[in-house]
């Protein structure tokens, strides 16, 4: 039983400190070398998908229209999926105004692949900038997503969604981000944030209309062709941190999109041809087995309480998990806690909902 409870624990401390320390240690000895050009201004299709969003609209229109971008380089096209709250009168109104920001509807709900489908067709751009409705952008943002498109290397650039707010999933997100720039910098991301990235046109194809996750699929598809998919810290898009309830949904989607990646793209568990399969099992495999390690571990050290090593196990356990159980009542250790179980919990879940083809591509 000590064995298997150390196993257990050696799993868990690898992938979520062990893993985050390597892949640091590693770009800091063997940094990547690409070569991003400012003076490169491509032309740029820009597509967000659009559900009943209208509080969001005019902020995020208006900060594309502020971007630092030549403005007949640039189109801007929205996709509403059956919006009815009023979003499409909105856009509406901004593409009377703005001749190069265009209109599409569905007039039943579809879900993100298939608004992106039709915005493809579309889309003239040289390079597509992929954006969500919710998070305005820096002016600055576009600029920084295209300078690395220059070297032909990279297959897409992910920008930098800063989370506003001091729930437990807005710190969790720092450290994934940490971990994000120190895989950039060594060899390539595993996945970009859906909310901001940007790669070229011709890099792009039709997705499947029940895809659960474009922002793994785009980037993975590309580096197994062995192209780099690069984190730029300085490319920034704004959002506010969710509470463990909302975030718990996310995560689900998420993690349900994993396992699908996995199954129909199998060709990234096979380490001679992925250049990035180390990366991935430690980054996102061992994620959805931290859970069962966790049960596991739990039973152990319950069964086996007698033993002072197992003993000490599950005391430690149960003060952590009683920190999870308070939250912000715990202080920042015990939101930490909360949102630690919260996001296991939600590979659970997600592993259900993918087997039961329960998990909805609307949003």
């Amino acid at each position: 039983m000590t064995s298997t409870a150390l196993i257990c624990l050696g799993v868990l401390i690898y992938t979520y400190l062990g893993y985050p320390v390597l892949i640091a240690v590693l770009a800091r000895l063997s940094p990547m070398r690409i070569k991003p050009d400012p003076a490169f201004l491509p032309t740029v299709s820009v597509l967000i998908p659009v559900y009943n969003a209208r509080p969001y609209i005019g902020p995020k229109l208006d900060s594309l229209l502020a971007l630092d971008y030549p403005d007949d380089q640039i189109e801007i096209i929205l996709s509403s999926d059956a919006s009815n709250d009023g979003s499409d009168e909105v856009i509406r109104k901004y593409a009377e105004r703005h001749p190069h920001i265009k209109v599409l509807r569905a007039e039943r709900r579809s879900g993100k692949p298939a608004g992106i489908n039709r915005m493809l067709q579309e889309a003239t751009g040289e390079v597509l900038f992929m954006t969500d409705i919710r998070q305005p952008l820096d002016p600055n943002a576009l600029r920084r997503l295209v300078a690395p498109l220059a070297d032909p290397t990279v297959g897409a650039v992910s920008g930098n969604l800063m989370l506003v707010g001091k729930s437990g999933a807005g710190a969790y997100w720092h450290y994934e981000k940490w971990l994000r720039r120190s895989e950039g910098r060594f060899r390539s991301v595993v996945g970009v944030s859906g909310s901001i990235y940007a790669l070229r046109r011709s890099d792009m194809q039709p997705l499947a209309n029940d895809l659960i996750l474009d922002d793994l699929w785009v980037p993975m598809r590309l580096r197994l062709q062995g192209r780099r998919i690069l984190f730029e810290e300085t490319a920034l898009a704004f959002d506010e941190a969710f509470e463990d309830q909302r975030e718990f949904g996310r995560k689900v989607r998420t993690l349900a999109g994993n396992y699908q990646l996995f199954a129909r793209m199998p060709a990234i568990l096979v380490p001679w041809l992925n250049p990035s399969f180390f990366e991935v099992m430690s980054h996102k495999v061992l994620r959805l087995l931290c859970p069962w390690a966790l049960i596991l571990l739990a039973g152990v050290t319950l069964f086996g309480i007698q033993e002072p090593l197992l003993m000490m196990l599950a005391l430690g356990q149960g003060i952590f998990y009683a920190a999870a159980l308070a939250g912000k009542r715990a202080g920042r250790l015990g939101s930490l806690a909360r949102t630690f179980v919260v996001l296991n919990a939600a590979a659970v879940v997600g592993l259900y909902r993918y087997l039961a083809a329960a998990q909805k591509v609307t949003w």
